[in-house]
């Protein structure tokens, strides 16, 4: 059993905060404004009303409800945290979230900088363009009282994105790896790239859309030294590990069809099919193709769960439409909405590497803990456990609300990996059960504290979102 002490240090802090602030459940100070000055900006008067909410809320810790709020989602700027990687520790940085209304588009930009224990590091900048028409977005009230269907529009996202991370553990390609096959390397990436999102007109309750990407992609691998297991290049090569030896710059195109069919209150479908062609101009033999299915359904029991993600916002915002900056009280998570919701999800991952090509090491999925992006798969088993190109998974969870943010979280999970794609089947699958608690608060990141067992022993994971309840997802590393 396995657990970074910094990570439960960070949830039981946070925890503690939204506790204390029950206690004390007067709303967030509000001070005199000071005068406006003549001739400010939006970004000077954003800055102008963060000074005035740290001074109301934070000065005297008059309000810990707000000054929370303040300190880790208020904009401009915010103190940013989260778990950067498995195995590479909890980072703390500063992010700067800012706006610009124009004419006829609405633009949202994020920056941040955070470095982890372990000496770990990211940085980017995330831009939203956000398209806005003549008439403004309507709320279309459908026959369930209660229930509205936003208008949807197209969303364009521009990011550049570098992280460093120096601990990644490899056992080796494919289902049949040991335990003792273990070892470490570090790894750079960065990411130039843009994502889009087009809603098809007249697909009516399907909703359906496009989404398209393309990224440059940009893979450093190094050694990771001074761990308790081998570095990867002293026990594997570049037959073992493809990519091992060099790696070169990589453009990334990428096309998907998602479904979220209107089905009423009591199931929710979210149906995504992708395909994505990895293309290394300076050495063909790394270039494949990769198509992946992800069917998610969530089955609401009762209320209505925080949305853990908004595409119209930053990974650094949580606002509560795609035109505002402004995060949902944490003081609203302790109201009496209560929510249970059963998830069921499919996910298939296919590579395609022809012509004597191979899918570099780095760039395969994997099963075990939870992956590079930070998403739990098999948590009972070590992280980055299993790795091929090609992977399945099978997931049911339960996630319930129990007393004002926090909830409770059971999950039931099996998978394999497989070499090639004929051997992508029923038979052989790891399995992993696992019970825990989540931390939902307003804006805050997403905090979940989970022990898990199964295939291979059990393992405790403490996790802490990169992104702020609300706000969307970073690019995917591989």
């Amino acid at each position: 059993m396995r657990m970074k002490s910094s990570h439960l240090v960070i949830f039981i802090w946070l925890a503690m905060g939204v506790a204390l602030a029950q206690n004390n459940p007067q709303p967030p100070a509000q001070p005199s404004p000071s005068p406006t000055p003549q001739h400010e900006g939006e970004l000077a008067a954003d800055f102008r009303h963060e000074r005035e909410h740290f001074s109301g809320n934070c000065v005297g810790f008059k309000n810990p409800f707000g000054c929370l709020q303040t300190l880790f989602t208020d904009h401009p700027l915010h103190i940013a945290v989260g778990s950067i990687a498995p195995q590479n520790g909890f980072a703390a940085g500063l992010a700067l979230v800012t706006h610009k209304d124009l004419k006829h588009y609405y633009l949202k930009w994020d920056f941040d900088a955070v470095g982890s224990s372990n000496a770990s590091w990211r940085a980017g900048g995330y831009m939203k363009i956000i398209p806005v028409k003549d008439k403004p977005i309507t709320v279309v009230h459908g026959p369930q009282k209660g229930r509205g269907q936003i208008v949807a529009r197209p969303l364009f996202t521009i990011y550049a994105q570098a992280i460093s991370l120096n601990k990644l553990g490899f056992f080796g390609l494919g289902p049949s790896t040991s335990l003792a096959g273990r070892s470490f390397f570090g790894m750079q990436e960065t990411i130039v790239g843009t994502h889009a999102i087009v809603p098809i007109p007249g697909s009516g309750k399907l909703n359906l859309s496009l989404e398209g990407e393309v990224n440059g992609r940009f893979v450093d691998i190094r050694p990771s030294t001074g761990q308790d297991s081998p570095t990867t290049q002293q026990i594997y090569t570049p037959l073992t590990a493809p990519g091992l030896a060099s790696q070169p710059g990589f453009v990334q195109f990428g096309e998907g069809l998602r479904i979220k069919p209107s089905l009423g209150e009591h199931l929710k479908l979210n149906y995504l099919a992708t395909l994505q062609e990895f293309v290394a101009p300076g050495d063909s033999t790394f270039s494949f193709r990769r198509f992946n299915l992800d069917l998610g359904h969530e089955i609401p029991l009762i209320g209505v769960r925080q949305a853990a993600t908004k595409d119209f916002n930053g990974p650094d915002g949580c606002g509560t439409s795609d035109s505002t900056l402004n995060c949902p009280s944490i003081q609203s998570s302790f109201s009496a909405n209560r929510y249970g919701t059963l998830d069921l999800r499919f996910l298939l991952t296919e590579s395609i590497a022809t012509g004597g090509s191979v899918v570099p090491f780095y760039f395969q999925p994997t099963l075990g803990g939870s992956n590079i992006n930070g998403i739990r798969m098999l948590p009972s088993l070590q992280d980055y456990r299993f790795r091929a190109p090609n992977m399945m998974l099978f997931h049911a969870g339960l996630d319930h609300s129990i007393w004002g943010p926090f909830g409770l979280a059971l999950i039931a999970e099996s998978g394999k990996v497989a070499l090639t794609r004929g051997d992508i089947g029923f038979n052989h699958l790891s399995h992993s059960f696992g019970a825990g608690l989540s931390l939902r608060a307003g804006g805050l990141p997403f905090i979940s504290l989970m022990f898990a067992w199964g295939s291979e022993g059990n393992h405790t994971i403490a996790n802490v979102n990169t992104s702020l309840l609300g706000g969307s997802g970073r690019p995917s590393l591989f």
